[in-house]
């Protein structure tokens, strides 16, 4: 079970953007995100003219590693580390370590 999912919002602990917030766009691979205004760098793009695309430089956001992010908790204003557990139904659940509240119930 992936402890962060799309449309989580997350704190960025280090690099460049760090202290940064932003929601997950979506899962790249297992261990990459994509984060809505983070880790924004410029790419030199090429005109196609079959595809319609328009050349220059676009700025986009670049995937970054998952140890790097920890997930926003409302009630501490703070980024936090998340755990599972299996509720009495079987149903597994995510909870932050540091005050016990679910994110899933």
């Amino acid at each position: 079970m992936n402890k962060i999912r799309k449309g989580d919002e997350v704190v960025v602990l280090t690099g460049k953007d760090r202290g940064r917030r932003g929601t997950v766009l979506r899962r790249v691979s297992d261990e990459r995100l994509l984060i809505e205004g983070v880790n924004r760098v410029k790419k030199h793009v090429r005109p196609n003219p079959m595809k319609g695309e328009v050349g220059g430089i676009v700025e986009k956001e670049m995937p970054i590693h998952v140890s790097n992010v920890a997930l926003f908790n409302p009630a501490t204003q703070k980024g936090d580390r998340v755990g599972v557990k299996v509720l009495e139904d079987g149903r597994k659940v995510r909870f932050f370590k540091s005050n016990g509240e679910m994110l899933d119930a």
